[in-house]
């Protein structure tokens, strides 16, 4: 029988089933290996103590303070029946209150005296409009047992990600439990490269990290293990590369006198620079016989469906097919509306007055009539369509292309892995693939989530775009800048504009059923969010009474949406109440002015990509970001972030950091738990460079990696079957 290497030894072996099991739960970890990689979030020193000042609301978090008071309370009569003890901690800095309840007080009550330093772990919630801690978990630091003198002793109390069922000092104890077997860890990382940057070895960046004696040791830690993930992960990339470059593909070049041609020479205007450079890489991409895979991202508005449309023109001029995917059908039928406008008389192949050199541009999404569906799939397997844009219906089995040569996917972060392999698959060979975002991307986030795909950057807006001003709306504060803002819709409709009404949620009974089942955590919020049906029935019958307002989600009937954006294109309404569903491609330039309301309930890069609606004529734009959040609530300060600029990639740098670094990628990775512990991707732009270059060095002289087994195993182990699976679908 083969040993189990040390590190691949389960945890029930080590630890016993129980805390086995609450550590896979609630932590995802599994094996001694996943625990000595569950590093510390940061680390407690001897007498240094947290400030309480800068607790996050709803997190749980872990601090060590001192007892200053602590008093029960009695209600429900003398008996006694209903006891509160409230405990007041501070660090010199802040204070901050916990409580306990019931049968729950009489341990606490005894523990913590006043004088005693203890560490504190629990969920941070405000009770009128205070912090506190409810029932935390707590460990006494005081010579009563030899073992957390010893802690207190040891000069750095490190902190782990905890939750509920586990607390940072339980897990500290786990970690002692294993550590030992850190000696026998497999070295992911070559020794010329470790030598030659001066890192440590990884059993002793394992000791460091979890029980340094000094802040030198921390940062000793740190260095090596941020290189063993920033490497492992562009190795990985690295082969996805090259193997892309072994792939066949045919070379798609336009020809003169093309399709290409006529529609450049009928456009009213000259393209950007920007659009200029961008198109010049693309069309050397499709002419090689391996498949392009780019990413092209540009800010809302720079001209992204202009690049993607001359690059499927050169496809069909080539004699293949290019196929667009979009997210959402109210998308899909808006490309096509605006691809065939764009095109004229070139997109009617086939049809009376049609042009010599026109293809067929066809729509294709689920909720189609059966007709038009079957007409639809003919001019694909005939080759009829050249251009075929659609939602993931594209992807169904029945849809057979006659040459798909190009496929151009809208919206990244919105659309699955899976998907893309799949259209991939309707290629005889594979198609050259164009992937285009809105969401600006840091250079780093891109060479870490994208890294098997080439960047291209559209930063350059057409002329004509008009600025938008966003301010905050502090309602619950300020109650009379919210009546304000309704007047300003109002003015905006009165000068002959639209304005967007955004609401995190719908309103009806799915979204009650939803509610009902969420958990008891959710129940503690104060309200739910604001609903698309409610805010629309009380602007109807309020502040907008008279304007014509109607509303738009995700769960209408696709002909209803359709009708109602049509309506709003066209001017016939005055506010469009909606969810996010208007978020990417809504395009009517008269819109200028959105409210967005518990705006603090969306991300950065959200909020600016709604905020892209408006301004899209000649009118400057106006966005308000309705909040009820207090003012030092780090939600007001992400939403003031968002007023204070326009430029997306300052934005997407902010979002990145006030975001755990695991969301950003757990979230591109198609919900891949993150590799990455120690490595953020934003300062860490240096590391995933060099690791770069490094990588793509060595993969090109081994792509096998024959030579490195510790590299190949570190791959294995850190890219789960899954995270792989991801990467060879990239």
């Amino acid at each position: 029988m083969e040993l189990v290497p040390a590190l691949d030894e389960p945890l029930k072996k080590s630890l016993g089933p129980a805390t086995a099991k609450v550590m896979a739960e609630a932590l995802d970890l599994y094996t001694v290996g996943d625990l000595l990689h569950h590093y510390p979030r940061r680390y407690a020193e001897r007498g240094e103590l947290t400030t309480l000042a800068d607790l996050p609301l709803d997190e749980h978090v872990t601090v060590v303070a001192q007892v200053a008071d602590a008093r029960v309370h009695t209600f429900n009569g003398s008996k006694g029946r209903g006891q509160r003890l409230e405990v007041t901690i501070t660090d010199g800095s802040g204070r901050l209150q916990l409580v306990f309840f019931g049968k729950g007080v009489h341990k606490p009550h005894h523990d913590l005296l006043p004088g005693t330093r203890a560490m504190f772990a629990g969920k941070v919630s405000l009770f009128n409009r205070r912090l506190q801690l409810a029932h935390p978990s707590y460990e006494l630091l005081r010579g009563d047992s030899e073992e957390a003198v010893d802690v207190w002793a040891g000069a750095l109390i490190p902190i782990y990600p905890a939750t509920t069922k586990l607390e940072s000092w339980k897990i500290a104890k786990a970690v002692d439990a294993v550590l030992p077997s850190a000696v026998d860890a497999v070295d992911p990382l070559p020794d010329a490269l470790r030598e030659g940057r001066g890192l440590a070895e990884l059993p002793d960046a394992l000791r460091l990290i979890h029980r340094p004696r000094t802040k030198a040791d921390i940062a000793t830690a740190r260095d090596r293990l941020k290189w063993d993930e920033a490497f492992v992960l562009q190795v990985a990339l690295a082969r996805r590369r090259h193997a892309d470059t072994q792939l066949p593909a045919v070379a798609r070049r336009p020809v003169p006198e093309g399709i290409l041609d006529a529609f450049d020479a009928k456009l009213p205007f000259t393209l950007t620079d920007g659009q200029k450079k961008v198109s010049k890489e693309i069309f050397d991409d499709l002419a090689t016989e391996h498949p392009m895979h780019r990413l092209l991202q540009g800010e809302v508005g720079s001209g992204k469906t202009m690049v993607a449309l001359r690059a499927m023109l050169a496809v069909v001029d080539s004699g293949g097919q290019a196929a667009m995917l979009a997210p959402t059908e109210v998308l899909a039928q808006q490309h096509h509306r605006s691809v065939t406008e764009m095109m004229g008389e070139l997109a009617e192949g086939g049809m009376l007055g049609g042009a010599d050199r026109a293809t067929k541009v066809v729509l294709l999404t689920g909720s189609m009539g059966t007709a038009g569906r079957r007409q639809a799939l003919l001019d694909l397997v005939t080759g009829e369509a050249g251009v075929v844009i659609g939602t993931h219906a594209l992807i169904e089995d029945k849809v057979q292309f006659h040459d798909l040569g190009l496929v151009v996917v809208d919206e990244q972060h919105r659309f699955g892995v899976e998907q893309r392999d799949a259209l991939r698959g309707k290629g005889k060979q594979p198609p050259h693939l164009l992937v285009m975002t809105a969401t600006p991307i840091p250079r780093t986030v891109a060479m870490t989530v994208f890294g098997d795909l080439e960047t291209s950057v559209l930063d350059q807006l057409p002329a004509g775009r008009s600025p938008i001003a966003t301010h905050v709306v502090p309602a619950a504060d300020k109650p009379h800048f919210l009546t304000r803002a309704w007047e300003r819709v109002r003015e905006e409709v009165e000068k002959g504009h639209q304005a967007y009404v955004v609401c995190p949620r719908i309103g009806d009974e799915e979204d009650q059923k939803k509610k009902a089942k969420a958990s008891a955590e959710d129940e503690a919020e104060k309200r739910p969010p604001l609903a698309v049906l409610d805010v629309a029935e009380k602007l109807r019958t309020g502040p907008l009474a008279g304007l014509r307002i109607a509303v738009l989600h995700g769960r209408m009937h696709p002909d209803d949406k359709d009708d109602v954006m049509r309506r709003f294109a066209a001017g016939e309404l005055d506010v469009l109440v909606a969810t996010t569903v208007i978020e990417v491609g809504v395009n009517v330039p008269n819109a200028t002015a959105m409210v967005i309301m518990d705006a603090d309930r969306f991300g950065v890069s959200q909020l600016h990509q709604l905020r892209g609606r408006v301004g899209r004529g000649s009118a400057p734009g106006l966005c308000l970001l309705v909040s009820e959040m207090p003012e030092a609530a780090p939600a007001r300060q992400r939403l003031a972030a968002v007023a204070a600029t326009l430029d997306g990639f300052e934005l997407s740098r902010i979002d990145l950091e006030q975001r755990r670094e695991g969301d950003v990628l757990g979230q591109a990775q198609s919900g891949v738990r993150s590799s990455l512990r120690v490595l953020t991707v934003i300062d860490d732009e240096e590391v995933i460079a060099a690791a770069r270059e490094e990588a793509t060095a060595l993969v090109l002289a081994d792509p096998d990696l024959t030579a490195h087994p510790g590299l190949r195993t570190a791959l294995d182990a850190l890219l789960s079957e899954e995270r792989e699976e991801y990467l060879e679908k990239g």
